[in-house]
């Protein structure tokens, strides 16, 4: 069905996508693909730099564009899409008012990828102590971008629930979307074929930064003394010198950094361990292990929004002694190991699967696009909040860009 025939998209990138490095490099290439496969012709823009590692992104026209620039201007109303997808809110502040006085009729959707405002809440109450405050400032700028586009993707239950009871979102502008998978038959090694812990994650994002350090100087001596020949394997890009400077064969801890598969890093392990101590959105690598049938232990943040009603895919604990524990019970007990793994096969089957949603956002996006101007008219905090934006953000920028000119 092309539903999108003769449609033009335009996406403006946070930064170019790289699946093989995060779950939102994944997340990114899913809708890509999505809008593709239902007939859609697509523009991806970023004012970021491509990487070695930045997808081909193949029959995808491809922009590099500037900010504070009226070149954007120039370019988008040419163009003329008839939807802007933004990755992340922080594009839509840059971008959406110019997307919104040059192409007013173009639908403006923003991919969320998690709530920022509540990453970073608990972020401070962790690494600063601060008391926990969602009413912060980047809530106030997230909430706001939020009203401004006519739908927002939202990856989380929780989330979901957080905006229209904390924040009265209301639902019509929100549409729950998590990173899917799709029911692929695959030969996975069995309990007896695995061996050792994993970690995998993008060290560009603080919380999977902070979790290994934690992993390693709070958690791993634990296991270590238990299980001194198991080893602790951790991957991921961009690694600092934090990282490496962790990395200690004596305490069989590996820091491998960018992983060329996760696939067989995963799979091949016999428990990933996650203890998330702040974050928010859909945990990549706990839905990947699943997907590759390892169990995993995390927090209560780490398990947020990934099981739905069913039993978790291992153990969720916040406290590092009995992580250390259930990592050892979990890792040595085939038959707790075995049903840990059914439960994961289980959540991804009934939470996760492409199957579940294709249809349904489909029908979402094609009513906005019918009934486009109701949908503004019934946002009036939308309509107030794109007003003052517009006045206030159009001259902010048109200042830095006469300042960028002496």
């Amino acid at each position: 069905m092309n539903a999108f025939e003769n449609k033009r998209i335009l996406i403006i990138g946070f930064v170019w996508p790289e699946p093989k490095s995060s779950a939102a490099g994944n997340r990114m290439m899913q809708l890509i693909s999505f809008f593709k496969e239902k007939g859609a012709e697509i523009m991806f823009a970023s004012t970021a730099s491509e990487t070695e590692f930045s997808e081909e992104l193949n029959d995808v026209e491809r922009k590099q564009i500037a900010l504070n620039c009226t070149s954007f201007d120039d370019f988008v109303r040419e163009l003329q899409p008839d939807l802007v997808l933004f990755d992340r809110f922080m594009t839509e502040e840059q971008f959406g008012w110019r997307v919104a006085q040059q192409c007013p009729n173009a639908m403006r959707m923003l991919d969320s990828e998690d709530l920022h405002c509540l990453r970073e809440a608990r972020r401070l109450t962790v690494l600063k102590n601060n008391p926990f405050d969602l009413n912060n400032d980047l809530a106030k700028r997230e909430i706001a971008s939020i009203y401004r586009c006519d739908i927002t993707l939202i990856v989380s239950k929780f989330e979901m629930e957080l905006l229209q009871t904390h924040f009265k979102v209301p639902k019509f502008l929100l549409f729950y979307l998590p990173i899917w998978v799709e029911n692929k038959t695959v030969n996975l090694p069995t309990f007896e074929e695995r061996s050792d812990f994993v970690f995998i994650g993008n060290f560009l994002h603080a919380p999977n930064h902070d979790t290994v350090v934690y992993l390693k100087e709070v958690i791993w001596s634990l296991i270590f003394e238990k299980l001194p020949e198991t080893k602790m394997h951790i991957y991921g890009a961009y690694p600092t010198q934090k990282i490496f400077s962790l990395h200690q064969p004596k305490m069989n801890f590996y820091v491998h950094g960018r992983a060329a598969s996760s696939f067989e890093m995963i799979s091949k392990a016999k428990v990933l361990l996650a203890p998330i101590r702040f974050g928010a959105g859909i945990k990549g690598k706990l839905l990947e292990a699943m997907e590759f049938g390892t169990p995993s232990i995390t927090s209560s943040i780490g398990a947020e929004a990934m099981n739905g009603d069913f039993l978790g895919n291992g153990f969720v604990t916040d406290s590092p002694d009995d992580f250390a524990e259930k990592a050892i019970e979990l890792y040595q007990n085939k038959p707790i190991w075995l049903q840990a793994q059914q439960n994961g096969f289980e959540i991804v089957k009934h939470c996760f699967s492409k199957d579940l949603f294709e249809d349904t956002f489909l029908a979402f996006v094609l009513d906005k696009f019918e009934n486009l101007e109701k949908y503004r008219n019934d946002n009036f905090t939308g309509l107030l909040l794109m007003h003052h934006f517009l006045q206030s953000t159009k001259y902010m920028a048109k200042w830095i860009e006469e300042k960028n000119k002496q």
